[in-house]
Order: structure tokens, then C-alpha cells, then sequence
């Protein structure tokens, strides 16, 4: 398939360019390492596999044309001699078709665009729908830097996880380099439909299945284990996390090899399996301590699991690296939905603070801060892990550092008023105090009830540092749908400033500096074209970070929100850094395309924000005013005098509006049929000589207004 059609939509806060996909998109990822070439890679799930999408960087180089070369003396190699024999094997049996090697030719430099291009796509199909994908959680980074880390395979090769319907998860890693045109056009492709199925090795890529389910996966993670010392460095090995509905709920663990030469020839089974009590909603691990996992169960917790602790006594027959049983570390328990004695339901939490503290989303409305290691930027307190005593295991925390509402949240936390038709009945409480007891449940149990069905979610993303200041991060948080989505530019920004001001109700999250506060996101549905919104992720731009944004600028990260069929990346302002959020478009705009070439892309350009000007000649003495025939009669030396005005009184000149004086004779009932009364009124206002005048100068832009001088 080729690239998806681009639309462009400009709203006076920022800039949305809509892809438009030929299948229903399940999930959407960024993977957090670029390719060499400098484009950013989007992985996204449908129910034919999944597709990767690289964009920006530097292009292809246009494709050489083979010219035919001459032969001395006329002479060529058009006739073929054909000569057959029985002894002579076919040839193809006595020579192997070569393989095909892939080496892809860009251009010295990227070229300047307005805004990234789609440089090359990558279907792989896997005969089955792909519900979730899921990457390592690193920080955004070149394929220089991921080369100069822990696990040099990341600057060769894409590795991610996907979970089918089937109940089937596979590790899939293949060239972080995009296929060149002329590999997608090879002519053994077109010859098998099966030829380009993921795992034929057809662009280099490999799958391993991960087996151990019986259900499909509600939450997917992984993450890398880097070596514990720096002189082992190699190219690490795999985690991966599923959660399904399994029996009351499961939670299975693999380890997954990433060398090339110990690529397992089975299914890997899982080194852990934890059974629980209700199914999980999400899984993520931590980017630092990569051995946690943060599990959420909406109507329980949210709680740290570490597979590397075990809560078991050691077995000395235990083979392999990890134990068979991992730790429940913690436990986060959200507030209480009052005035029921059941806790707010939990839509989804992210780590913060490069894996120190937790951002939670309840269904209300409702967003905190737990502040499990005691990082808080104004008023740190004792880090969680040192209250736990030695072998003790199952601590909680309940107490957000900060929190508050979403706005426009309000209709989910109102409890909608209770009527029943028979209060009076056999059943009905009598007495006063049980009937409001009655009627608090039954409105906290309906109002439960509805908080269920809410979704949303978080996500984060680490921008780069300019190496002045720690590594911030930002975030971006939706609920209900595109009405509110949310970004925080500078997370440790953001709570600082929320400790200062009191975590107290009364305060407004949408005011103070940019990085400092919480960015609503307007005009969303004209990017989704009328598609409900499915989620939400950043895709970090590496040469922006929040110090480089203004106190009033953009954001220092792009928005991807995943409709059904369609994926929208969200730009500040207007293309660049500089412009600020909820500004008006500038008037002058950039050229979308690169010089010489056409685009298919829909551009929309939104309503100019600039109110047209328009201005009046109200001159009594120029020609061609409205008042031009009422004072056309007073002349320099004629001028009506009053009674018992004095010969020697200078003419007084009456300014206004003088054909107010005759209004009443047009507008006298006269029995003459023949009298045209609006034509008499046109005449003496001169509303259509003052049109006629007008009409010479429209569109010239900025009119001047004429005042007579004294």
C-alpha cells in the first residue's frame, strides 16, 4: 500500500494534519528511536497485522533509469539462441536465485518542508487482527545515541510486541533503516501472496510467538534488561507483560533473547504467572527500575509489581534468572466515590518523574500525583521504599502529593437526582432517616455505574535536555473523548506549581505560564472528520525541548490522537516554535510543499482571524456624501436667516444629518396612486448615490474616513 492520504487543517490554536487509513486502527505507537535517517517510526495495529510508518527525515534518492548500451557495429544482444538437450539440467535447479539485498540510497540533507513527509510504509501481515502494540519505554533518542547505550541492537533494529485477537503475542524486530522502493517493487513479491507475510524474511524481519494464553491481551508492555555492568555490554534481553481475562485474571511474563543466533525455534512460555482476584486494565513498566510494572485494576488499585523479587523463600532447583514468583511492592489506592464506600474508578496511570511517582486519571474527572520515592520538587518527603522494612512486602499509599479536576468534568460528578414512582409502596423505607440512606445509595450506585463506562487515558514522553537542567517530561491526558484532551508541557514544572498554590479546590489548572500549566487542546473534530476519539500519545520532537519553548509559545511535544480509521498529529501554533497557543494564525502563510513538486494533500485553511475594516467618508463638504444635496442649497452668501436675526449675523451652517427635516413630507399619506414613496425616500436619504460611491472603492482594503476641519 501506498503512503495515506494527508489533509491539513489550520485552527487558530494549532495545526492538525489528518491521515486518512484504508483499515479500522486498533492501537498506536510511537517507537521511541529514529531511524538513521532521521525519521520518526508510528506503529500502528488494524485486523490484517500491522503497519510502520516512517516520517520526516531525509527522502529517497530518485531511482537511476537503466540506459541500453550500444554495441560497436551495429551489433546487439537481441537474438538468443536456444539450443535443447537432455543432458542439460534446467537452470533453475543448477543456479539459486540471489537473494535480494537491500541497500536504500537517501539524500545528503533533509530537505526544509513546513511540516514532516511520509518517507516510506511497511505493511506486515499476520492473518489476524492486532488489538495492542506495545514499545520499550525509553526516551526519545537518535540511532547514534541508542548505539552509544546499553543495547547497541536498537540502532540497528526495530523491536516491539504485538497481541492479536487470537490470543497470540508476538516479539517482532526487523531493519530500523526503511525499505528502499525498489525492495517493495521486486517482482518475487507479486509472483505469492504470501511472498510479504511477516516472518518470511521477505524485508528482514523475524517474529517469535509468545504462547501461554487462552484469551486476547486487555494490556501489553515491555522493556529491555540491560546488562548490570558496564563491561558485559551485549544486546540485552527482553520483557514482555500481558494481561487478559483469563480465569478471574492473569498476568503473564516472558524473556525473550534479542540476538539474532539465539532466536528460539517455539513458542517461549512465561517465566511468571500471576493469577489475580479482578483482570487489569493496563500495564506499564517502569523506564528506570525496569523491573517493575505498574498494574492497574479500575475498581481496586494501582499497584507495583517487581518479577525480579521474590515472595518466596530462594529454591535452591530453581534454574534461570528470575524468580517463579515476583513481589507485590505497593499498593495506590484512590479516593473514595462518597457518599458510597466504593473507590473512584481508575481510567489510567502513567510514570512520572523518569519512574519515581505516578500520574492517575480517575473517572471523574480527577487526576493525582503519588509521590512514591519522595521526589516532590517543593516539599520532598520520605521516600516510600525506605518505610518498608526488611522482608516485608504489601505496603499501601493513599494521600496524593497534588490533584484536581479536569475542567468541563463537572457532569461526571454530579449525582443525578433519584425519582421513584413508588416511594409509598411495600418496600419503601418509612422513616426519614433510612429513606435518605436509601436514596444516597441507590444515586452513589447509579453514579457508579456511569463512571464505568467513562474512558480514557495517559501517556508520556521524555524530552531532550539541554543539559543546563534535568530531563523533564511531558504528558498528555483525554477523557470521554476530543473534547478533553489535555497537555502538560513540563511535568515537574507543572507540579511545582501546584505546590505552591495549594492543592486546595479553587484552582485554575488552564492559567500561568506555558510550562507551568495544563494546555486543552481546541478544535479537535475538524482533524477527525467526525470519528470519536480512541486515544492519545506524544511524539516527541528531538530538537525541542521545554526550555526552548516561550513562557507564552507551542508545545514542546506533537499530539497523536487515533480515531477509528484515521490518525491526527496535533502542531502548535503555526509551524515552528515561537507561536503561541490559542494565538490567531498568521496571515502570511509558508508553502506546504517543496519546490518543483505537487502534493495530494487537503488543505483547509481555516477562517481569517483578522476583522475586515471598515470605515466611512463622513466629509459635509466633499461631493458624493450622503449630506451632499442637503447643503448643495446654502450657498457662501445665502443662508437662511431667522426672524429678527440682524443683517450683519454671519450665516450659520447647520451640521447633521439635515435630510431628517423632509422625512416627514416623503412620508405623508397622499391619495395620489401615482406617488412612489420609497423611491422619494431613497431620493432624499441618498442611500443609493452614497452605494454608488461606495461601491468604487470595495475590496481595495483599508479605507480612509475624511472629517471636515474647522
Amino acid at each position: 500500500m501506498g503512503p495515506p492520504t494527508l489533509r491539513i487543517r489550520r485552527t487558530a490554536q494549532n495545526t492538525q494534519f489528518t491521515y486518512n487509513l484504508s483499515r479500522r486502527i486498533s492501537d498506536v505507537k510511537t517507537y521511541p528511536v529514529q531511524s538513521p535517517q532521521g525519521a520518526t517510526i508510528i506503529i500502528y495495529g488494524h485486523e490484517n497485522g500491522v503497519t510502520l510508518v516512517w516520517r520526516g527525515g531525509r527522502r529517497f534518492k530518485p531511482a537511476k533509469k537503466d540506459v541500453p548500451v550500444e554495441k560497436p557495429n551495429g551489433k546487439s544482444d537481441d537474438a538468443v539462441m536456444i539450443i535443447d538437450s537432455d543432458d542439460d539440467e534446467p537452470a533453475a535447479k543448477t543456479h539459486a536465485a540471489p537473494k535480494f539485498e537491500d541497500k536504500p540510497d537517501f539524500e545528503d540533507d533533509a530537505e526544509e518542508t513546513p511540516y514532516p513527509e511520509i518517507i516510506q510504509t511497511l505493511d506486515l501481515t499476520l492473518g489476524t487482527a492486532v488489538l495492542s502494540v506495545a514499545v520499550m519505554p525509553m526516551a526519545p533518542c537518535t540511532s547514534g545515541e541508542a548505539a552509544a547505550g546499553d543495547a547497541p541492537v536498537l540502532a540497528e533494529k526495530i523491536v516491539f510486541a504485538v497481541s492479536c485477537i487470537t490470543g497470540d503475542v508476538y516479539v517482532i524486530s526487523l531493519p530500523l533503516t526503511p525499505p528502499s522502493p525498489e525492495s517493495k517493487a521486486r517482482p518475487d513479491l507479486r509472483t505469492d501472496l504470501l511472498s510479504g507475510r511477516a516472518g518470511s524474511g521477505a524485508w528482514g524481519e523475524s517474529l517469535v510467538l509468545l504462547g501461554g494464553q487462552t484469551r486476547h491481551s486487555d494490556g501489553l508492555a515491555m522493556t529491555l534488561l540491560r546488562p548490570k555492568s558496564p563491561e558485559r555490554r551485549g544486546p540485552g534481553r527482553a520483557v514482555v507483560a500481558a494481561c487478559s481475562r483469563q480465569a478471574s485474571g492473569t498476568l503473564h511474563l516472558w524473556e525473550v533473547p534479542l540476538e539474532e543466533k539465539n532466536k528460539p525455534e517455539r513458542a517461549v512460555e512465561p517465566f511468571q504467572t500471576e493469577f489475580l482476584s479482578e483482570p487489569l486494565s493496563t500495564i506499564s513498566f517502569n523506564p528506570t527500575h525496569n523491573t517493575q510494572l505498574l498494574a492497574v485494576s479500575p475498581h481496586q488499585a494501582a499497584r507495583i509489581y517487581d518479577f525480579s523479587v521474590s515472595s518466596l523463600p530462594p529454591d535452591s532447583d530453581a534454574t534461570g534468572p528470575f524468580p517463579s514468583q515476583g513481589s507485590w511492592l505497593l499498593s495506590l489506592y484512590q479516593p473514595f466515590a462518597r457518599p458510597s464506600a466504593a473507590r473512584k474508578p481508575i481510567l489510567d496511570a502513567a510514570w512520572v518523574s523518569h519512574g519515581r511517582a505516578v500520574f492517575a486519571l480517575l473517572a471523574d474527572g480527577m487526576w493525582g500525583i503519588w509521590d512514591v520515592d519522595g521526589v516532590s520538587p517543593s516539599s520532598p518527603s520520605a521516600a516510600m521504599a525506605t518505610r518498608l522494612k526488611a522482608g516485608v512486602r504489601g505496603a499501601a499509599l493513599t494521600a496524593f502529593s497534588v490533584s484536581g479536576y479536569i475542567e468541563g468534568t463537572g457532569a461526571l460528578r454530579s449525582v443525578a437526582a433519584q425519582t421513584k414512582e413508588n416511594q409509598t409502596g411495600e418496600f419503601a423505607p418509612m422513616t426519614p432517616h433510612t429513606r435518605r440512606q436509601a436514596t444516597a445509595s441507590l444515586s452513589a450506585a447509579t453514579s457508579l455505574d456511569r463512571l464505568s463506562t467513562v474512558r480514557g487515558g495517559v501517556s508520556t514522553a521524555a524530552l531532550p535536555s539541554t543539559g543546563r537542567t534535568a530531563q523533564d517530561e511531558s504528558l498528555v491526558l483525554w477523557i470521554g473523548g476530543y473534547e478533553h484532551v489535555c497537555v502538560v508541557p513540563g511535568v515537574s514544572r507543572f507540579w511545582e506549581s501546584q505546590l505552591r498554590r495549594g492543592s486546595g479546590g479553587g484552582v485554575n489548572l488552564f492559567s500561568g505560564a506555558q510550562p507551568t500549566r495544563m494546555v486543552r487542546l481546541l478544535d479537535l473534530s475538524t482533524g477527525l472528520l467526525g470519528e470519536r476519539c480512541c486515544g492519545v500519545s506524544l511524539v516527541a520532537d528531538p530538537s525541542r525541548s521545554v526550555d526552548h519553548v516561550d513562557s507564552d509559545g507551542g508545545l514542546p511535544v506533537n499530539v497523536l490522537l487515533r480515531g477509528e480509521t484515521r490518525v491526527v498529529i496535533v502542531g502548535q501554533g503555526d509551524d515552528g516554535p515561537g507561536k503561541r497557543v490559542g494565538g490567531v494564525v498568521d496571515a502570511q502563510r509558508k508553502r506546504l510543499f517543496s519546490k518543483g513538486e505537487k502534493s495530494d494533500a487537503i488543505i483547509v485553511h481555516g477562517r481569517d482571524g483578522r476583522k475586515p475594516s471598515f470605515s466611512y467618508n463622513l466629509s459635509i463638504s466633499k461631493p458624493g456624501t450622503l449630506r451632499r444635496k442637503a447643503l448643495s442649497g446654502y450657498g457662501d452668501s445665502e443662508a437662511p436667516q431667522e426672524a429678527g436675526d440682524s443683517p450683519s449675523a454671519a450665516p450659520r451652517r447647520r451640521v447633521g444629518f439635515d435630510f431628517m427635516n423632509t422625512l416627514d413630507d416623503a412620508a405623508d399619506a397622499s391619495a395620489d396612486l401615482s406617488r412612489d414613496v420609497e423611491a422619494e425616500m431613497l431620493d432624499i436619504m441618498e442611500i443609493d448615490q452614497a452605494l454608488e460611491s461606495m461601491e468604487g472603492s470595495r475590496g481595495s482594503g483599508r479605507k480612509r474616513v475624511f472629517f471636515e476641519e474647522d
